[in-house]
């Protein structure tokens, strides 16, 4: 039954023909019938109404306007050379309803018309002398026979309007699966954003410390191997906190956001920026640390931004500020925000580190900076000292942007 169906609907203009000869068939049998009437027109004109008739079922569907014309102009020498209406007339009833449901708007008005019209012009042409006299009688009936044509009409332009409702709805189907592609993609690009920041923000910082360390400790190693020791302690201990970081990135990879404080080490905090600069410390940055205000609990995001500002711009000190480059961190604890200013007196960056973006794979801890920064709605200063150095300044607000 699937496949008679599927089959009627890839060929509709072959089903409409064979209804066209079903129709045709019925109509040369009447005529047949008729044959004897003197009031008919010859039988050779009634075959050509009702071959013309059959040929406007036949390609309804390709050409519903032309077959309408078609079905008006046969009409009309129907009632000049009297051919009374017979059963190839109902190609009228389905040219009116093909039009109503698929055709122009001008043919669906013209079909409306015509069958406001069909009812009176058959009454006056054939049944002004039968016997129906009075008035009532005569209207009455003209109303009987107007309801199916009207009917047909009717039932054709609500499938018009289904139609379109339908194609709306599809349209609206189709326009959201193309919003959701958008937004998935636009998802996908912000995660992949957001982990090459962690990534960087730990491979950064914590593989600079240990080369750093790893290079005092050659340099001390004959010399002092205490102070050897303790920068490989300090290796050691930084390649822990980097193995621990990356292993929260890779669960938050593979199980999502929501087992991160499970499982795995829990992003950093403004209260360990403390133990950041520690051990920045002991890698051999001086480094003055002060909180100003009064500390208290932040939104989790803000407080990932914080640190990582703080990590990125003392990872930038001791990659540009020079050996004997010191810093300064400062938070400020505001009402309506927290303010992070550090700054160096080093040699600075290269005016494209901080300004174009950077070049040759470098200067993109800055930007991740700013985009940290905007995600939060915050701002961001930096840019070099005036005496010297470098300065990164930026205040984090405690409402989340709009």
């Amino acid at each position: 039954m699937q496949r008679l169906y599927d089959f009627i609907r890839r060929h509709p203009t072959g089903v409409d023909t064979f209804w066209a000869v079903i129709l045709f068939g019925f109509s040369c049998l009447q005529i047949t019938a008729l044959a004897d009437d003197p009031k008919q027109a010859g039988w050779p004109v009634q075959v050509l109404v009702a071959l013309g008739m059959a040929v406007a079922v036949a390609l309804r569907r390709r050409v519903p306007e032309r077959m309408l014309l078609l079905v008006i102009v046969v009409g009309l020498i129907q009632l000049v050379v009297n051919v009374a209406p017979q059963v190839q007339d109902f190609a009228m009833l389905v040219a009116v309803y093909t039009v109503a449901s698929a055709g122009q708007r001008w043919a669906s008005r013209v079909a409306l018309v015509g069958s406001l019209c069909a009812a009176p012009l058959a009454h006056v042409r054939w049944l002004q002398t039968g016997g129906a006299n009075s008035p009532a009688e005569k209207v009455f009936f003209v109303v009987i026979m107007t309801v199916p044509f009207v009917l047909a009409w009717v039932l054709g332009d609500s499938m018009r309007t289904r139609k379109a409702y339908f194609a709306q709805l599809e349209e609206r189907a189709s326009r959201l699966e193309r919003e959701r592609e958008a937004q998935a993609k636009v998802a996908v690009a912000a995660e992949r954003a957001r982990i090459a920041r962690e990534l960087h923000d730990v491979v950064a910082h914590n593989v600079s410390v240990m080369v750093v360390q790893a290079d005092g400790a050659a340099y001390v190693m004959d010399a002092s191997p205490e102070q050897a020791r303790t920068a490989l302690e300090t290796i050691s201990t930084t390649g822990r906190q980097a193995l621990a970081e990356m292993r929260r990135l890779l669960g938050v990879l593979r199980t999502g956001e929501h087992q991160e404080a499970g499982e795995y080490v829990p992003q950093p905090d403004v209260e360990q920026i403390e133990e950041l600069v520690e051990t920045v410390r002991k890698a051999g940055l001086t480094v003055d640390f002060k909180i100003e205000g009064t500390p208290r609990p932040l939104p989790s995001g803000v407080e990932l931004t914080a640190y990582r500002i703080v990590q990125e711009a003392l990872t930038n000190t001791r990659k540009h500020g020079g050996p004997d480059a010191g810093a300064s961190v400062r938070l400020v604890y505001f009402d309506d925000g927290l303010g992070l200013l550090v700054e160096d007196d080093g040699r600075g960056a290269a005016h494209e580190m901080y300004e174009d973006g950077g070049a040759d794979g470098r200067g993109h801890g800055l930007i991740g900076m700013r985009e940290r920064i905007g995600m939060v709605g915050g701002t961001l200063d930096a840019g070099p000292r005036p005496g010297g150095g470098f300065r990164i300044s930026a205040l984090l607000p405690l409402k989340p942007a709009h």
